[in-house]
């Protein structure tokens, strides 16, 4: 089962998602706008994969 909830990214605020991934009791973020992404085990808490890219100056 997944369920997804819509978050503000971490990153850069904009709107992401977060998908909680029972099967695998893994926890998805992840941001469009920033390509953020952090995956981490639903369990014990712990980051199984993280990426967060720096914001564009252009774009602030």
């Amino acid at each position: 089962m997944q369920l997804v909830q819509a978050i503000r990214c971490p990153n850069c605020g904009s709107l992401g998602e977060r998908h909680y991934i029972s099967s695998s009791q893994l926890t998805r973020t992840q941001c469009r706008t920033c390509d953020y992404l952090m995956v981490t085990c639903s369990r014990t808490g712990r980051v199984i994969e993280a990426y967060a890219p720096g914001l564009d100056a252009s774009r602030l």
